[in-house]
């Protein structure tokens, strides 16, 4: 997902929507609501941005369309911080009552959710939606477990590379087309200005970091039937393991320093003019624009093994979904589709830099703000998921992967044996995920 502090003025008001007769949960079935209500107040949970008034002036258009098309409902907006989602929401799966209808959550949380029970499968609904037609393929991989559609995707956030002009024009150099000549032209930045690093690397950064294995031919995990095994420690996952650790050095990042970076101080060090080259995504445009590169920076798409190849990239980003224990699915469905649907994914666009899940939104995106080229190129190219199983938030959250860089790149391990490590971890955890 997206990473992401201010709430509503309503949000107090929130805590008594479940006071009305038309807002109250119904009793449930296995946590399946068992009445279906055509008016009375519906409670949304959204992720609170770090400038959070944009995304709330969107939503509140969404919200008046919707209200207008349904005479005697209501729908009430609380923010959420991204950082305590967790505990929210499973609270919610866990008392009917007071859970929302609807929720904003991470690309990545969408099976976790699904085995909790807490997500309501829509997906008769999402296949008769004209709009969801033009939806990202990458986008529906995300909100779908086991054939079964969990929900609608939000925005997509995709990475490319950021490079400094000014550095590139003073060093003669060119724009690197491989990942081979990513590393030399890295190594080269920091040979003649020692200063900087050559690209900005974290050892903590997984999104930053898996291209190289995608564009390698490896892979996170193989699916086999409802299942997965580990796949990092395989032989062409080891080589993009080895391109993206031999970036850690005195030669281009000092493992002292870099090993511990996540993607924010990859994309701080750019910012900041600290480095010749970083890995960041849309999302990120607004930060490097208002540090001291601006005006001395372009994006391309990261390169793949390949001269012309683009690296896949992990599609991140959120979605929304109904809750199953919603005691009005019909509105709570409409109001998925306002709050997802184009226009609305147009706005956030223009308000947040959000990019669209639907294809042509996002050329027309494109066509308004150019800045976004790389980054549509980078999806239409083909991205990359995690696997579809709860197993990967308990793997996420255990920092397997940023463990098994930070092993490889201090020397504690090498790479066979980092990724052998690691790779029993996640078996460890798809197992008892099912």
């Amino acid at each position: 997902m997206k990473r992401p502090a201010s709430v509503t003025a309503t949000a107090a008001a929130l805590l008594l929507a479940g006071l009305t007769a038309t807002a109250c949960a119904p009793q449930t079935s296995d946590g399946k609501a068992v009445a279906d209500e055509k008016s009375g107040t519906l409670r949304v949970w959204l992720f609170q941005e770090v400038s959070n008034k944009p995304k709330e002036q969107a939503v509140e258009q969404a919200v008046a369309a919707f209200e207008q098309r349904h005479e005697g409902a209501k729908v009430e907006v609380e923010y959420i911080p991204v950082e305590t989602r967790a505990q929210r929401v499973k609270a919610a799966f866990n008392d009917p009552k007071s859970a929302p209808d609807l929720i904003e959550y991470g690309n990545t949380d969408t099976a976790g959710y699904v085995k909790d029970g807490g997500l309501a499968d829509i997906g008769a609904e999402f296949a008769a939606w004209d709009e969801a037609e033009d939806t990202d393929p990458t986008a529906r991989q995300s909100v779908t477990v086991g054939g079964k559609v969990y929900g609608a995707p939000f925005f997509v956030g995709i990475r490319a590379l950021y490079y400094r002009t000014d550095v590139f024009e003073e060093l003669g150099l060119t724009v690197p087309k491989t990942q081979a000549e990513l590393v030399r032209t890295a190594k080269e930045i920091r040979k003649a200005r020692p200063e900087l690093y050559g690209l900005a690397v974290g050892g903590a950064y997984t999104y930053g970091a898996m291209p190289f294995v995608w564009a390698a031919g490896g892979e996170l995990a193989t699916a086999h039937g409802d299942s997965y095994k580990a796949a990092i420690n395989s032989p062409d996952a080891l080589k993009g393991i080895t391109t993206y650790t031999s970036l850690f050095g005195d030669d281009n990042c000092p493992a002292a320093k870099c090993a511990q970076m996540g993607g924010n101080a990859t994309v701080t060090a750019f910012a900041s003019g600290k480095a010749g080259m970083a890995i960041g995504g849309d999302f990120s445009h607004a930060a490097v624009e208002a540090g001291t590169v601006k005006g001395k920076y372009a994006v391309v798409p990261l390169p793949g093994t390949t001269p012309g190849s683009i690296a896949p990239a992990f599609a991140g980003g959120n979605n929304i979904g109904v809750l199953k224990s919603t005691s009005h699915r019909t509105l709570a469905v409409d109001l998925l589709k306002s709050l997802t649907g184009k226009e609305t994914q147009g706005r956030l666009f223009d308000a947040m830099g959000f990019l669209p899940t639907y294809t042509d939104a996002r050329a027309a995106a494109a066509r308004r703000q150019p800045f976004v080229k790389p980054f549509t190129d980078t999806l239409a190219a083909g991205t990359k998921f995690v696997p579809a199983s709860p197993g990967w938030g308990q793997i996420d959250a255990s920092l397997v992967l940023p463990t098994m860089f930070q092993e490889i790149v201090s020397g504690r391990k090498d790479a066979k044996t980092a990724a052998d490590d690691a790779a029993k971890k996640m078996d460890a955890a798809f197992a008892p995920a099912g």
